[in-house]
């Protein structure tokens, strides 16, 4: 959900330069879903989205921050406006605790659907990545829960972590 929020946060700054990248969805919005028939968690946002070489890049390597790289390339006044970006890449792997396989589905703001990437992991250090038409911007991060761990496709837990983690989150 962070990470959601931070993607978000993300497409705001970059379009006060570049409003298009808001495309015909300007509301930026956070959604978590599961499938208790599939034992998925999906978290979806319509934030900045990734292309295919920033999915490589962020999300091949263990707490990598591509916030960092984003902070790093502000000037003094702008990394000031964008202190509210999360800075360490560790949450998304901590999502293996309870998932046997992820897969990440996006598409960066201002890029063609045919530019959408899906990359999938089982978190043995090696993933998949492939070229998918997406529509719609942004990037659904897909939990594939591991046996026992069930209780994570439940409105009550997953109400009750939310409130308890992300409480600070500017988005519904």
């Amino acid at each position: 959900v962070s990470n959601a929020s931070d993607a978000c946060d993300k497409l705001r700054f970059e379009a006060l330069n570049n409003a298009a990248l808001y495309e015909d969805t300007p509301t930026l919005q956070v959604h978590v879903s599961f499938d208790p028939a599939a034992k998925t968690l999906t978290v979806r946002d319509n934030g900045i989205g990734m292309s295919a070489e920033e999915a490589v890049a962020h999300l091949g390597t263990i707490a990598k921050s591509g916030t960092r790289e984003f902070l790093a390339r502000l000037d003094s006044d702008q990394k000031k406006d964008a202190n509210l970006i999360g800075q360490f890449g560790v949450g998304f792997y901590s999502g293996f605790i309870v998932a046997d396989r992820i897969t990440v589905e996006s598409r960066r703001a201002g890029l063609a659907a045919e530019a959408g990437v899906r990359w999938t992991s089982d978190g043995s250090g090696q993933f998949d990545v492939e070229t998918i038409d997406r529509p719609a911007r942004g990037t659904d991060v897909i939990l594939h829960l591991r046996e026992g761990e069930e209780e994570f496709a439940k409105t009550w837990k997953l109400k009750s972590i939310i409130s308890k983690y992300s409480d600070h989150i500017s988005l519904p």
